[in-house]
């Protein structure tokens, strides 16, 4: 279309969305087609693609295709690949056709559902598959939308503990003042996410008011209850107001698991809301062998899970369930007169721009449905149970090997390991690990990452990528084993 002697751009021209889909499509089949080709992680460096690209944008189009060379020759080799089968480092990040597929329609429809108004199918699709989800775990049925609680889609679990913080902090402020803030009190094991660390500031938290209670191994790093009880009652003869406990089903160093039933009990009958993080470990308690890691979720009065970690849902995909709806809204609700509308007056529907941080939100249940409806539940169960089947292999030839150890048990598809202390000398051992880490990721052939454990340096090998097979893991121990032996006989 011609204005004098410009033309008018149209972006959104179907004729070329079809030739450009179908080969940018093209494109990504082809990359993971030939992704074990690529180092796992990059190893640019610090600044490497300012000196690749132009400083300003171009005045005039460029074709796809140029596009697609600068991917091909600048960008990849700065991309550390998550979704290569030898990728075992943090904890996974899935995704899958079906999670793809319901990227790409979202984007496609380009809705933005803050509100049920705004698209109605958006709202009412969330609501159901957190619902479906809930019942694959089976939560308690005050986590439903037929009850007053009901699920949400948040972009992480950061988000997830900071809303329902702010929830707490909210509910507890209209029980004892709104000017007892610098009272109120945060309680968590010293494993937890360092997330729940940012939302207290957030949240306004006074720091010497958050208590990261000790582990250790005794209890594989999961939280004592008696010593959950003993800083509650410290707290509360000194005049502070305990309000907000964080318990963990799968932390991040170890995935050690905390014990439900007994912290949730101490959190109810203190009047402490109850917010279980399950981001990785989670997904694992769909299948019944499992679900007892959760046993205890009935006394929570909120529960996240990440189905962008391992239950092929594309990032992001964070479900966070509560019981009392209500005490999230109250917390985070708007009305100003521009979003106004019937349905939202009548309190007819739920508003998910009142669950949440920002206002707006994509149409991110398409993918999580899309992941229900073309794999099944049994499908996503025995994807789950082949991971920790790999990561038994794993753990299997770390223990058979004189030079190494696992140093917390395994649970789920996380392995906790380290090269062996010569003569009880751990300050020498740290340093082994650490040269170990950094000659296995710099070999392109895998990448895995660390921890900290009671002062050990703790090499962590997270089984759970889309591709991974049990050859992946036997050719990463193998670099990892080869590394050692030729580290320790320098």
């Amino acid at each position: 279309m011609e204005n004098g002697s410009k033309k008018v751009l149209k972006p959104m021209d179907s004729e070329q969305l079809r030739e450009y889909g179908h080969r940018m499509v093209d494109f990504i089949a082809d990359y993971y087609k030939t992704i074990e080709d690529f180092p796992v992680l990059s190893q640019v460096q610090p600044g490497y693609l300012h000196k690749l690209l132009p400083d300003s944008a171009p005045d005039h189009p460029e074709t796809l295709d140029q596009v697609l060379d600068d991917v091909r020759s600048k960008i990849l080799p700065g991309v550390t690949h998550w979704q290569s089968p030898s990728f075992f480092a943090y904890y996974p990040s899935n995704s899958s056709v079906a999670g793809f597929l319901g990227e790409m329609l979202s984007a496609g429809l380009g809705i933005v559902g803050f509100s049920w108004v705004t698209s109605p199918a958006a709202t009412e699709l969330e609501m159901i598959v957190l619902d479906w989800l809930a019942k694959l775990l089976n939560l308690p049925k005050e986590f439903m939308s037929k009850e007053n609680g009901g699920g949400v889609i948040q972009g992480s679990a950061s988000e997830a503990v900071l809303v329902v913080l702010l929830a707490a902090r909210d509910k507890a402020l209209r029980s004892v003042g709104k000017n007892t803030l610098e009272k109120l009190v945060v309680y968590s094991s010293d494993q937890t996410h360092s997330a729940l660390q940012k939302a207290c500031q957030i949240a306004g938290i006074h720091p010497e008011n958050c208590r990261m209670l000790e582990t250790d191994a005794s209890t594989n790093y999961a939280l004592r209850p008696e010593l959950f009880q003993e800083a509650v009652s410290r707290d509360l003869e000194a005049g502070l107001i305990p309000f907000f406990l964080c318990a963990n089903v799968g932390t991040t160093s170890s995935t050690a698991v905390d014990p439900l039933a007994a912290l949730g009990k101490i959190a109810n009958s203190n009047e402490i809301w109850f917010h279980v993080d399950a981001a990785y470990a989670g997904s694992a308690c769909i299948c019944p062998e499992y679900r007892q890691y959760i046993d205890g979720v009935e006394t929570a009065d909120s529960f996240n899970m990440n189905a962008h970690k391992w239950f092929l849902t594309n990032f992001d995909c964070s479900l966070l369930w509560v019981k009392d709806q209500d005490s999230l809204t109250e917390a985070l609700s708007t009305n100003p007169e521009f979003l106004k509308n019937k349905a939202s007056q009548a309190n007819l529907v739920v508003d998910y721009k009142d669950w949440q941080i920002p206002l707006g939100r994509r149409f991110r249940s398409l993918k999580l449905w899309m992941v229900l409806r073309l794999y099944g539940a049994e499908t996503l169960k025995n994807y789950i149970r082949n991971h920790i089947k790999l990561a038994i292999v794993f753990e299997q030839l770390v223990s058979q090997h004189p030079n190494f150890e696992i140093v917390t048990p395994r649970i789920f598809s996380l392995v906790c390991f380290r090269i062996v202390p010569a003569n009880n000398d751990e300050k020498k051992c740290n340093n082994q690990n650490r040269k170990l880490l950094e000659a296995v990721n710099s070999s392109g052939k895998l990448f895995i990452s660390h921890t900290a454990l009671s002062g050990k340096i703790v090499l962590r090998c997270a089984i759970g990528a889309p591709l991974t097979e049990e050859k992946h893991v036997k050719e990463a121990w193998k670099v990892i084993k080869d590394e050692a032996s030729f580290l320790l006989h320098k």
